[in-house]
C-alpha cells in the first residue's frame, strides 16, 4: 500500500449510532471498522493506549488536538499489537520528531490494518459523547463510504459493549514467566484478563517472579505455581459476564490478592457488589483519585467504562468479611478502590504501572509486597509447629 500524507487520505466518515456523523479524511488503513466510541483525555502516551488490550472493540477519540508527534518506536508498546478498533484524531503530525521514533503513527496504523479518521472536530465528538454517553460507532473510508442510511444501519447491527465477555479474546493462550529482578522474594500468579506488558515488570522490579496465566486458568492451575499472591489484571468487556470461580477460591483460601481495573470489578462482584456501565467512562492519564485512608490525592491513569456499585460511606459485610471503599474519584465520586478488612485483598480501578501516566500509584505494588510478607510471617510459626509435630 502506498503511503499518503497523514490527514490527506481518501474521504472518510464517522457515524454514531444516534445518527450524528462527522466527515474527515482517512488516517491509517482505509476500509470500515466498528466499536464503542469512547474518548481519551491523555495528551501523551498514545502508543501505550493503542496497544492496551483493555481498548479491544473500542474506537478511541483523542481529545488532544495534535497526535503522532513522537511517532512509534519498538519499546513503548504494552502488547504485541494494536487493540483499538478505530482511531479518531483532529490534527495528525506530518512528521514524527522524536529521536526514538522508527516510523510514523500513520504508517503503524496502516501496517496493522487499523482504520482511522482525521480532520474531524474531536471536541464536538467528545462533547456529544459526554452528553449522550458512549455508543456504537463506525468509521468508513475509501470505497466503504456509502449512503448515510446504509452506514448507520451497519453501525446499529453491531453488538453493544454491555454483556460482552471480551477478556478471553485478548488474554495469552499459554502461561509464561517474568522472572524477578535480583533476588526472588515472592511468586505471584497473574491472571491475564488483558494485562499490559509493564505490569508484571513493575512486580518483577520488587523481587516477584510473575507467572502470567490465561484468564481462563482453573483454580488448580493457579495454585500449581505455589503463589504467595494472586494478581487480577485489567481487561476489556463487561465484568458481569466474567467467571468468578478463581477469585472466590483465592478469597476463601486467604491468599493475598491485588486487582486493578477489570480485576477491581471482579473483586467487587465476588464480594457481592454490583457493577454498572458508566455514561462515558474514565479514560486518560490525568484522573484525580483520593486515597480515603490517608486523604492523599493521586493523579492516575484510567481506562474503564464500568464501575463497582459499593457504599461509599459505610463498611459493608460480605461473604469474606468486612469491606470498604478505599479510593474514590474526585470528579464524580465513582468507586476507585476496594479493601477487605478481614482478609488480605485489595484492588483499584486504575493503572498503577504508569505506562503511560504518572507514578503516583506505584506504592500499590509495594502494598501488595507487604501483604505477602505479612502473610508469610503469619504462616511461619504454623509451619514450624507442623515440622516439629512430624519429627516427634
Amino acid at each position: 500500500m502506498s503511503a499518503t500524507r497523514p490527514g490527506q487520505g481518501s474521504p472518510a466518515v464517522l457515524v454514531l449510532e444516534d445518527g450524528r456523523s462527522f466527515r474527515g479524511r482517512a488516517y491509517g488503513a482505509t476500509g470500515e471498522t466498528f466499536g464503542e466510541a469512547v474518548f481519551s483525555t491523555g495528551m501523551t502516551g498514545y502508543q501505550e493506549t493503542l496497544t492496551d488490550p483493555s481498548y479491544h472493540r473500542q474506537v478511541v477519540v483523542m481529545t488532544a488536538p495534535h497526535v503522532g508527534n513522537t511517532g512509534v518506536n519498538d519499546e513503548d508498546a504494552e502488547s504485541a499489537r494494536i487493540w483499538v478498533s478505530g482511531y479518531v484524531v483532529r490534527d495528525p503530525a506530518r512528521v514524527p520528531s522524536s529521536w526514538r521514533a522508527t516510523r510514523s503513527l500513520d504508517e503503524e496504523l496502516r501496517r496493522q490494518g487499523v482504520v482511522g479518521i482525521s480532520g474531524v472536530d474531536t471536541r464536538a465528538i467528545t462533547r456529544h459523547l459526554r452528553e449522550r454517553g458512549a455508543m456504537r460507532v463506525g468509521i468508513f473510508s475509501g470505497d466503504r463510504v456509502a449512503d448515510p442510511e446504509a452506514m448507520l444501519a451497519r453501525v446499529r447491527v453491531q453488538e453493544p459493549m454491555a454483556g460482552a465477555d471480551l477478556a478471553p479474546e485478548v488474554a495469552t493462550g499459554e502461561p509464561y514467566v517474568v522472572p524477578a529482578v535480583g533476588a526472588k522474594r515472592f511468586t505471584v500468579a497473574a491472571l491475564d484478563l488483558g494485562i499490559k506488558g509493564m505490569t508484571p515488570r513493575r512486580m518483577a522490579e520488587r523481587g516477584i517472579e510473575v507467572h502470567v496465566l490465561p484468564g481462563t486458568a482453573s483454580v488448580e492451575e493457579v495454585y500449581a505455581v505455589q503463589p504467595d499472591g494472586v494478581f487480577l489484571s485489567n481487561g476489556p468487556g463487561d465484568p458481569a459476564a466474567a467467571d468468578l470461580t478463581v477469585v472466590r477460591a483465592v478469597l476463601e483460601r486467604g491468599t493475598p490478592l491485588f486487582g486493578i481495573c477489570f480485576g477491581n470489578q471482579l473483586l467487587g462482584r465476588a464480594l457481592g457488589f454490583g457493577t454498572y456501565k458508566l455514561k462515558y467512562g474514565h479514560r486518560g492519564i490525568n484522573q484525580p483519585v483520593q486515597d480515603r485512608a490517608t486523604g492523599r490525592v493521586e493523579v492516575t491513569a484510567h481506562n474503564h467504562g464500568f464501575a463497582v456499585d459499593a457504599p461509599l460511606d459505610t463498611v459493608a459485610d460480605t461473604p469474606y468479611g468486612r469491606a470498604e471503599v478505599s479510593h474514590v474519584c474526585l470528579n464524580d465520586r465513582v468507586v476507585e478502590g476496594l479493601r477487605l478488612l478481614d482478609r488480605p485483598a485489595f484492588s483499584v480501578q486504575y493503572h498503577p504501572e504508569a505506562a503511560a501516566g504518572p507514578h503516583d500509584a506505584a506504592y500499590l505494588f509495594d502494598r501488595f509486597v507487604r501483604l505477602m510478607a505479612e502473610q508469610a510471617e503469619q504462616a511461619e510459626p504454623a509451619a514450624q509447629a507442623e515440622q516439629g509435630a512430624q519429627r516427634a
